[in-house]
């Protein structure tokens, strides 16, 4: 029955992220939002950066909350303030009213929906953290794939603020349901006396050196990712001059990063967790060369699938690697904390490609071999805290 149990518990997870993936579809919306009110990119864009802002916080505020009540009511809450926020940004008119919508709500919601999700399923596989935790990053990854396309020919048919309207209800009520099916597993009692031995809260984590070498690395790991993502487009047609191809590109790129969260996972749950951030700092850094020194642009394609398959994966293994060093008790409100680290790699990432791309006359090569180096000193913080672990057995 357990094993029957956790199972359901998963699916539902993955179909409340794949739900809660519809909020990164935002380039989808922004042209036409820019088109009908006259805003400027700069304008519109700022509501998906305070969306993303707001994820974290979300994870960190209701993580505690769901450690100590249980996943469900949380996770609904979230799929209520997700849709509302989508549905309420379908009455727009101003860039206050969709920095509050788009911006506010919706990203509180994915933070409280998604800090669930992923801690749920931790807690319920602690057998295969590792696949458990990728599939369940890999919904939310995919999410865009799924509801961009459906969202573009509803756009093309309703306009952008009906489209809002529909699939918010739509969403809402997806992750409504499905919310009512999460819960947690039983404490049982070896666990919670052991409470001071295995599970810490975060406030014990955070003053821990493991949490800093394992924040900063996940940080660096996450960088090229996230410079890859947000200039997919544009690293093809100006970087490599295959502008026939962008659009491919930028597929390949969601669809590397997607699964990359699963095949990490699986990856890690054989190698060790450690193990597996190794092996993707390096094959980042290899995908990091091929792209910079674009000997052929079929050959700098799959560096650029390199990087995102790693981005992903570094996702799909840090949850189970903060339950594993703070055990699965707290995950909730511990991921949070830890997930900050991508929050910063999603300022960093971007508009350090950006900046170098504007000094130089549009040449990334130099944020390439940035990335390189942080990769390097990544992989160097993870083999100290892998020596270090192996030093305490």
């Amino acid at each position: 029955m357990l094993a029957k149990n956790r199972w359901l518990i998963l699916i539902s997870c993955i179909i409340i992220n794949l739900s809660l993936g519809a909020g990164y579809a935002w380039s989808v919306f922004q042209g036409p939002l820019i088109e009908k009110f006259s805003w400027t990119t700069a304008q519109a864009s700022l509501a998906f950066s305070i969306s993303f802002a707001m994820v974290p916080i979300g994870m960190i505020i209701f993580g505690k909350i769901q450690d100590e009540k249980g996943p469900k009511w949380v996770t609904f809450g979230g799929g209520l303030m997700f849709g509302f926020g989508m549905i309420l940004t379908s009455f727009t008119n101003s860039l206050f009213m969709l920095y509050l919508s788009y911006g506010l709500i919706l990203g509180f919601g994915i933070g409280m929906a998604y800090g669930c999700t992923t801690s749920t399923t931790v807690k319920w596989f602690p057998d295969k953290k590792g696949l458990a935790g990728g599939l369940t990053a890999a919904g939310f990854g995919s999410g865009a794939v799924l509801f961009a396309p459906l969202a573009k020919s509803l756009i093309s048919t309703h306009g952008v603020l009906l489209t809002f309207r529909y699939l918010g209800i739509g969403l809402l009520i997806t992750i409504c349901l499905s919310s009512l099916i999460l819960s947690a597993p039983e404490k049982k009692a070896t666990v919670i006396a052991q409470d001071d031995k295995v599970n810490k809260k975060s406030n014990e984590m955070i003053k821990t050196a493991v949490f800093w070498g394992l924040w900063t690395a996940y940080i660096f790991g996450c960088v090229s990712g996230l410079m890859i993502i947000g200039h997919a487009a544009p690293i093809a047609k100006e970087f490599l001059n295959i502008e026939k191809l962008a659009t491919l590109v930028v597929m390949l790129v969601a669809l590397s990063n997607t699964f990359g969260r699963i095949i990490w996972g699986f990856v890690s749950d054989k190698v060790g967790r450690y193990k597996a951030v190794i092996l993707m700092f390096l094959t980042s850094s290899i995908g990091l060369v091929l792209l910079r020194f674009k000997i052929d642009p079929k050959i700098a394609i799959l560096g650029i699938m390199f990087i995102a398959l790693c981005f992903g994966g570094f996702l799909g293994t840090f949850p189970g690697i903060t339950a594993e060093n703070w055990g699965p008790l707290y995950n909730g409100s511990n991921y949070g904390v830890m997930f900050t680290a991508y929050g910063i790699a999603a300022v960093v990432g971007p508009r350090l490609a950006a900046t170098i791309k504007e000094a130089n006359n549009g040449d990334y090569s130099n944020a390439f071999l940035i990335s390189i180096a942080l990769n390097i000193i990544g992989m160097i913080l993870i083999l100290i805290l892998e020596r270090r672990k192996k030093s305490k057995i």
